[in-house]
């Protein structure tokens, strides 16, 4: 199996580098391709919202991974951990992750995370937005209070996007080789929720971690009662 990071397709503006990786991987483009962006016009995230990055600001990475028969379900979790460690060996940004994959810092988004899998084919695409060089003044106002990035919370300040992708790609390819109770484990160590009230558009309760298919443990005044997908929230 090739290594993660090779080939490479850059573009300075494009419309979103999960797309582009996704065309790349009907096409037949191998495990490892990435896709990169200084820009993007239409970047998104989970629930289909939009992905605010100004331009040269952030790292917008999109890899074709393959041969993952089995270990879907846990993407999210692997690659949450993955970034987490980035963030900490190029900035000293010690990281939190959100179920199931928003990156924290201090409950503020420093990264959000997209898989798009198709399960049939034994391919996924996963997509990677995060804040590098964003000044706070760079946000709008409604996420001033909700996002951060690397130059924001690293006492050294700017760090190259070019740096922060190999070690990205570096922490992703060593995740991916790790067994699924490693991943779990490790996750475990970032949890953001466990021990707090979180709530879901179907009810609320004390987030448990989460079980091994990776879905969000909470236990509620009814009983125990696992997520498997959707959004919760914490409550403050």
């Amino acid at each position: 199996m090739t290594r993660l990071g090779l080939p490479r397709v850059h573009h300075r503006v494009l419309d979103s580098t999960n797309e582009r990786a996704k065309e790349l991987a009907r096409a037949g483009a191998p495990h490892g391709t990435v896709v990169t962006a200084d820009e993007q016009t239409a970047g998104r995230g989970r629930q289909g919202r939009a992905w605010f990055a100004p331009p040269g600001a952030a790292l917008l990475m999109s890899v074709v991974v393959r041969g993952l028969e089995g270990r879907h379900a846990l993407l999210p979790l692997t690659a949450a951990v993955a970034v987490c460690e980035a963030a900490e060996q190029s900035a000293g940004v010690q990281c939190a992750i959100k179920w199931p994959n928003d990156v924290w810092v201090k409950r503020r988004k420093l990264a959000g995370i997209l898989i798009e899998a198709r399960h049939h084919e034994g391919v996924a695409v996963i997509g990677v937005g995060l804040n590098v060089a964003t000044r706070s003044g760079d946000f709008p106002d409604e996420l001033r209070d909700l996002a951060t990035s690397l130059a924001i919370e690293s006492p050294d300040g700017v760090h190259p996007r070019d740096g922060v992708l190999a070690a990205l790609i570096d922490a992703l390819e060593a995740q991916l080789a790790h067994p699924p109770e490693r991943i779990l484990e490790q996750w475990g160590q970032r949890d953001a929720l466990r021990g707090s009230r979180v709530a879901w558009a179907g009810g609320e309760g004390i987030a448990a971690g989460v079980d091994a298919s990776g879905a969000l443990r909470v236990e509620t005044a009814g009983g125990l009662v696992s997520l498997d997908a959707g959004e919760v929230h914490l409550q403050r």
